[in-house]
């Protein structure tokens, strides 16, 4: 039994542009299929920073899978537990912040890999197969080939290990934390500033050197993302469910408020 969404995947790991749509505020199995129709590859489901449980995210993530949306779920810095349950549970991949050393990013490979690369627990939901895994042998093999790990690149110090990060086996892509960057940097919110832009540059070098994707996160405004797509990025967060849905409600407002009023 193949993994579900499996092509999607393969275009993740293939180093195509995947556009990722942030999910924390929107709940519910019509999530991965509004994604699907709105043209997006796959769910970037924020248990960092969103208020989110884990059936939530079992829920929308199970839903993907059907759907050839690749569920990837961002989890807070340090929480294991959280990253194997996602796994457990239907995500494909797990974005970890703040990680800034090879140390760091190696304890990743050994919590949510299976032996031998890692020390991850067998006996979840396999949720992944369709529930009709093949056997523990087989699946472990498939599920370390094919699970998306990420580590974020969100501080100086992370900017200059990139290399050491990104010769680790088992680390998939880079996703570049531009905002958190840019605060560490002390240049809060400046996306397109030199310091930024050696930094993406100097993080795609690392990607390219060691064949792992270089991922762009925070970066909405078109020309910049249009620069840093050029420059590499191939795993974008293409937007965000809270601020497109504000954005349209924004504009449906203004624009019936600007309606001429009959008598």
């Amino acid at each position: 039994m193949p993994l579900l969404a499996n092509d999607a995947l393969q275009r993740v790991r293939a180093g195509e542009l995947t556009l990722g749509l942030g999910i924390n505020h929107l709940r519910g199995s019509a999530v991965p299929l509004l994604a699907k129709a709105a043209g997006f590859d796959f769910l970037f489901i924020d248990a960092e920073h969103g208020a989110i449980s884990t059936p939530e995210i079992s829920q929308m993530a199970i839903a993907a899978l059907g759907y050839g949306v690749v569920p990837i779920v961002r989890i807070c810095s340090g929480a294991f537990h959280e990253g194997t349950r996602a796994l457990d549970n239907g995500a494909l991949g797990l974005v970890v912040p703040h990680v800034d050393t090879p140390e760091e990013a190696r304890r990743l490979v050994d919590a949510f890999r299976f032996p031998p690369a890692g020390h991850r627990s067998t006996g979840g939901s396999n949720a992944a197969f369709g529930y009709r895994p093949p056997p523990v042998a087989e699946a472990s093999r498939t599920l370390n080939a094919e699970i998306l790990i990420i580590p974020m690149i969100e501080t100086p110090l992370a900017v200059e290990n990139a290399d050491a990060i990104a010769a680790i086996a088992g680390i998939d892509a880079l996703l570049m934390g531009s905002n958190d960057l840019s605060l560490e940097m002390g240049i809060p919110g400046q996306l397109g500033h030199d310091r930024i832009r050696e930094a993406y540059e100097k993080v795609g070098a690392a990607c390219r050197r060691h064949g792992k994707v270089l991922g762009m996160g925070g970066v909405y405004d078109q020309e910049l993302a249009s620069r840093y797509i050029g420059m590499g990025a191939r795993l974008v967060l293409a937007a965000n469910d809270h601020a497109l849905v504000l954005n349209a409600m924004t504009q449906r407002a203004q624009f019936l408020r600007g309606v001429p009023l009959g008598s």
